[in-house]
């Protein structure tokens, strides 16, 4: 299962508009012309015409390869070899889950130690201050199964939450078709505007505008902290994958966060510019796939809410896991951040993608300047949200700025929104923040809440939040 259609891994993510990636995002609508198509067509019509309707036998087929062959021979022409078709290699399917390796969250000494006899190994093991908890990377005996081991490990008295080492890639795709005939509202004059007006976000909101100071928290790829866009953003960068992974890029990790925090004077102003941003780089690339296990999501996750961050968003998505989410159950349980999450590029017909399925997490879709819902984005009633996702105007990887689509760059809007009711009304809890945000977006689709939209389009109104009586009274009767 493809959990990502990722066209930003293509070399060449630089300054402007044009940038010939579109047919290699893995939606299948490159056009791809074959080595000599058109000749090979015609070639192969015209040999069939020989031994066809004309009537002409195989005894004369061979005659004329006869002479051609003879021409040959005698310096003419050379003979024309026989054109097959050949159809192109299919691509290996990406693994879900790290071969041979288990993690368990909160596991015993008493409980390794038996594993220890049983020809398990600790590859690693890391002491998560923030939340309270240890969590392990277990290497799997040889003759055990994966799936033999995680029952192993989950019959043990502290082994309930373990798992796969699941591998989770960032949703995003890349379309170089610039926006046209969007109407900008005054005094936003950029490329950036179209999005902001689809969803009424506030003009010049600063990094106290809308009240107390609040920490973005984002894990994503690398991130080119030396980008004109982030010029002056205070971004704290951290990468928390093993120093023998091969580091990923920074392609799509600096469009995430230009779009929260982007130096408004650059060509990609983010929505909340002049707030701090923590960012862990918890991607690695592995024969040219750029991924993230969950034993370096989690101890990423550790180290934003160490590092104070309030809302958390995550471009990304995989299968589910135990151990990813009871450390999110965790976190909004300790009412420590608002987590976002990117609802998958996988299409109407996939099965939820994860982390954005969890209930404790808002599931946001992306949906184009008009409100249509993104092709390719992933559905179902987990999905809380929808924001701009299509053609959003932010920052490439070296320098300048491109267009961007796909689930990952709709998730910071939902981000920055739920950052802005934190500022407005910092006793909230990560509950009553999803439930505002629901309840004051715009309906899409069928009338209520449905499968595509979520309870709607991501709403501001064009000012900080304001939360009536009735928008809160639903969460505190739960």
């Amino acid at each position: 299962m493809a959990w990502a259609g990722d066209g930003d891994g293509g070399g060449g993510d630089g300054d402007g508009g044009s940038d010939g990636d579109g047919g290699s995002d893995g939606d299948g609508d490159g056009d791809g012309d074959g080595d000599d198509g058109g000749s090979s067509s015609s070639s192969s019509s015209s040999d069939q015409g020989d031994s066809g309707a004309g009537g002409v036998g195989g005894g004369e087929i061979k005659f004329r390869e006869y002479r051609r062959t003879l021409r040959a021979l005698l310096g003419a022409t050379p003979p024309r070899p026989e054109r097959r078709a050949t159809l192109a290699p299919r691509a290996a399917p990406r693994p879900t889950e790290a071969p041979r390796e288990i993690i368990a969250r909160g596991l015993s000494d008493a409980d390794a130690a038996a594993l220890a006899a049983q020809g398990y190994g600790v590859l690693n093991r890391i002491d998560l201050a923030s939340l309270g908890v240890n969590i392990q990377r277990l290497s799997v005996p040889e003759g055990t199964t994966l799936a033999e081991a995680r029952a192993a490990v989950q019959a043990l008295p502290t082994g309930e939450t373990a798992d796969f080492n699941h591998y989770y890639r960032a949703e995003a795709e890349e379309l170089p078709t610039p926006i046209e005939g969007a109407v900008l509202p005054a005094p936003c004059d950029g490329l950036h505007c179209p999005a902001r007006a689809l969803i009424h976000w506030p003009e010049n909101i600063g990094a106290q505008t809308c009240g107390a100071p609040v920490t973005l928290g984002m894990i994503d790829t690398g991130i080119n902290t030396d980008h004109a866009a982030l010029a002056g953003a205070q971004v704290a960068l951290t990468r928390v994958a093993p120093e023998d992974y091969n580091a990923s890029d920074a392609i799509h990790g600096t469009a995430v966060a230009a779009i929260l925090v982007g130096d408004p004077a650059s060509r990609a102003p983010g929505l909340l510019p002049g707030l701090p941003l923590v960012a862990v780089d918890a991607f690695h690339k592995e024969a040219g796939d750029e991924r993230a296990d969950v034993f370096t999501l989690v101890q990423g996750l550790d180290q934003l809410i160490g590092a104070g961050a309030t809302v958390i968003n995550l471009s990304l998505a995989g299968p589910p896991n135990t151990v990813l989410e009871d450390t999110l159950a965790a976190i909004e349980a300790a009412q420590s951040a608002v987590i976002v999450a990117a609802a998958g590029n996988g299409g109407p017909n996939a099965p939820p993608a994860y982390p954005a399925a969890y209930d404790s997490v808002i599931a946001v879709t992306a949906v184009d300047k008009g409100g249509r819902a993104y092709r390719r984005a992933g559905r179902g009633p987990h999905v809380d949200l929808a924001a701009p996702g299509v053609e959003v105007w932010t920052a490439a990887s070296v320098q300048g700025a491109r267009w961007k689509t796909g689930t990952s760059f709709a998730a910071p809007f939902v981000a920055a929104a739920a950052a802005l009711w934190r500022q407005t009304y910092p006793e909230m809890t990560p509950a009553e923040i999803r439930a505002a945000l629901s309840q004051s977006a715009a309906d899409l689709g069928a009338p209520g809440v449905d499968e595509v939209f979520g309870h709607g389009l991501l709403d501001l109104g064009g000012r900080c939040p304001v939360a009536g009586a009735d928008m809160l009274l639903p969460v505190l009767a739960e």
